[in-house]
């Protein structure tokens, strides 16, 4: 069993990924923490509580950071466009949900969960960065105390979502990103190279839950104004599964294809957010700020059908 962290701002495709970890039999789910960005940071952590609630989860879940990690960066920018005003497709989730939350702040959660359990404890995040780069500024000695950190955002190789040079959860928090990146831990990218290839079409979701309970039918309900956000947006009859990509790496490695190399992410101007790795086998450049920065993988390829029926398989309880 491996002992997770989800870091997260539900959010619909984070939903998605939460459910995924709550019911794949080789994840132990530990801990959510939650952080703003698809919604503001009260409505991500009242969404994780309806989730919870609604699918018998029992990880503790701790409140995260509502702003940036750099004080200079005051606008949120959140997803309502993509995700409802509700964060969760408007599907109705009611204001408060009482449900309770560890007392902890995030980023207090992770660290004392690491060191309770040194070498054991995964982080997966598929939101801004921010509590991960709160943890290491509090207690830098936690990079080696992790086993894994996965991480959903960036672009390398194809344009990004909110600007044509940058992914959103990097977009949303560069600083913390970049921090991040640059830690000597091991570290595993997915970024849009491979999750806008890795499509839930519309009819699959549909046939998946049919083949399911109330879990799935709840995933579905939020998941069609997402949906709707792709066809008409994008172009697209379905939706692209960024954040279960990171959590089925956690399962199965082997589907995806990696470029290793140090990570840096660009902080301000015109390609704020941008997401550049050096490769370690390309060419080197001398005096550039990834000199002596830790290698991190990136992932580049992927066998989308498999990552697919890998998620079909944990949701529907089919394995």
């Amino acid at each position: 069993m491996q002992k997770v962290i989800f870091d997260t701002d539900p959010g619909v495709d984070d939903a998605m990924a939460l459910l995924f970890l709550h019911k794949h039999p080789e994840i132990d789910l530990i801990g959510v923490t939650t952080v703003f960005g698809n919604a503001s940071i009260d409505v991500t952590t009242r969404n994780a509580q309806f989730l919870h609630r609604e699918w018998g989860i029992t990880a503790p879940i701790a409140k995260g950071a509502g702003r940036a990690y750099a004080p200079s960066r005051s606008d949120d920018h959140p997803a309502s466009s993509v995700h409802g005003l509700d964060g969760l497709g408007n599907i109705g989730v009611p204001d408060t949900i009482d449900l309770p939350l560890d007392p902890r702040p995030a980023f207090q959660f992770i660290i004392d969960t690491v060191r309770d359990n040194p070498g054991e404890v995964t982080l997966v995040a598929v939101g801004r960065m921010t509590n991960l780069a709160l943890a290491l500024q509090a207690d830098p000695e936690i990079a080696g105390l992790v086993k894994e950190v996965v991480v959903m955002g960036g672009a390398f190789h194809v344009n990004g979502n909110v600007t044509p040079a940058a992914e959103a959860n990097i977009h949303g928090d560069p600083e913390a990103a970049d921090a991040v990146f640059i830690t000597p831990w091991k570290l595993t990218i997915f970024g849009l190279d491979v999750t806008m290839k890795t499509i839930m079409s519309s009819a699959y979701l549909a046939e998946m839950t049919a083949s399911g309970g109330a879990d799935l039918k709840l995933l579905s309900d939020l998941s069609q104004y997402y949906i709707e956000f792709y066809r008409q947006r994008v172009g697209l009859d379905g939706m692209a599964v960024h954040d279960s990509c990171a959590c089925v790496y956690l399962v199965a490695p082997e589907l995806f294809e990696y470029r290793t190399g140090p990570v840096r992410v660009v902080c301000g101007g015109l390609a704020d957010g941008m997401t550049i790795q050096a490769p370690d086998s390309g060419r080197r450049f001398e005096g550039s700020a990834w000199d002596g920065q830790p290698s991190q993988w990136v992932a580049l390829a992927v066998q989308p059908e498999k990552v697919l029926e890998t998620l079909r398989a944990a949701l529907t309880g089919s394995r």
